[in-house]
This record gives C-alpha cells, structure tokens and sequence, in this order.
C-alpha cells in the first residue's frame, strides 16, 4: 500500500492543483477522469511497441531512441487523443480546458508507469520519480493543452497551434530522455535547471489561459 500510495500521490497533487488553478467554473470531472484513463491504457501498447523495436535492435541509438521511441510516440498518441476525444467535446470550451486535459492524459500515463518504476525499484525513487519524470509529462502536458486550447479559441492560426501542441512536447520530451540518456553520471545536473525553467514556462502558460477567460469576460 504505500508502494502503491507513493506512486499515485505525484499525479494526483498536480492534478488537484491544475484543477484548482482555474480561475472561473470548474470543469466536470468525467471528461477529465476519461482522459486519465486514456493515458492509464496507453501506456501498455506503447511498452510492447518500445520493447519490440528493442528486441529488433531498431531506434536504439541514444538520440534516435529519444526522439522515435520517447519523444515521438508518446507525445503523439497523447495528441491524438486529445484532438479526437477531448477538444472536439463540448465540455472543452474555454482555453484553460486544454490544460486541464492535456495534463490528466498525461499524468494517467506517468502515474502507470511510476508504479511500474517504483514497484520494480522500490520507494527509494519515489522522491525522485515525483519531481522528475511525474511531473516532466504534467508540464508536456501543459504545453500541449495551452497550444490545443488556443486553437479551439483563436481566430486565425488553428493549425498553427495544433501543430504547435504536438512539436513542443516531442522536442522538449525528446531533450529530456536525451539528457537523462547520455549523461547518465551528470544528468541531475543538467535535467534541473531545465526543469526549473520548464515550470516557469508552465505556470505563464497556466496564467495566460486564465486570462484569456477574464479577456472574453470583459468583451
């Protein structure tokens, strides 16, 4: 029980905080619980695809693997499914929603695979886990919310920002499994100014949804 407790409770404080962050009506819960579930089943078809190109031998390569196995895959079937199940609902319908769901698709999929890692591991990592990789897809999520949000609300540019949703989150995941990749002694030194500085790019992401709710509120 605590395993499981120390590996669920990362995912479910961010997302009480990014639920709480919004500044007009809160959201219903089940879309949100559905998209959390989507990240859970996820994470299974793309660990047999991961191993699979393992067992090949394909995309092994440091940065390839990053990019193809890591970045790419992941972040794509968490936008496919929020562009198919989430952005055309009707419950998406403020900027600031897509926040809300890019980040639970995205915690369902971290939160199996911490307790994979900690089960496997032991709670030792769970600290760790929390603060790096747990919250590391939160903030993807984040990104890829703000940019989806923005292209269900903005005039002009829609396939801009959807685009936007996808490539920022595969870069920006593709650098982190990179970094934690290839300097496997120095990694924490590296990977916590990124860190540092992805949170803050998060939190004006996070303000400048609610602000785009006051602005239509004022028009």
């Amino acid at each position: 029980m605590a395993l499981l407790t120390a590996a669920i409770s990362p995912a479910i404080a961010i997302m009480t905080f990014i639920y709480l962050s919004k500044r007009i009506e809160l959201e219903p819960l089940p879309l949100i619980i559905r998209m959390f579930i989507i990240g859970i089943i996820m994470v299974f078809p793309l660990m047999f695809i991961q191993y699979a190109f393992e067992t090949e031998g394909v995309f092994q390569t440091p940065l390839l693997r990053s990019f193809f196995l890591a970045g790419l895959m992941e972040e794509f079937f968490k936008w496919f499914f929020l562009l198919f199940v989430a952005y055309r609902h009707s419950d998406f319908d403020h900027h600031y929603d897509g926040i809300i769901y890019g980040v639970a698709i995205s915690l369902g999929f971290a939160t199996i695979e911490n307790i994979i890692y900690i089960f496997s591991n032991g709670i030792e990592i769970a600290l760790l886990r929390a603060v790096f990789p747990v919250s590391s897809h939160a903030l993807f999520g984040i990104l890829m919310g703000f940019y989806m949000g923005k292209a269900k609300f903005a005039s002009q540019s829609q396939n801009l920002c959807l685009s936007l949703a996808l490539l920022i989150p595969v870069g920006l995941h593709t650098l982190y499994d990179y970094i934690i990749t290839v300097l496997n002694q120095t990694w924490l030194y590296w990977i916590t100014p990124f860190m540092i500085v992805l949170w803050m790019i998060g939190f004006r992401k996070i303000r400048l949804a609610n602000e785009h709710h006051e602005d239509l509120q004022k028009t």
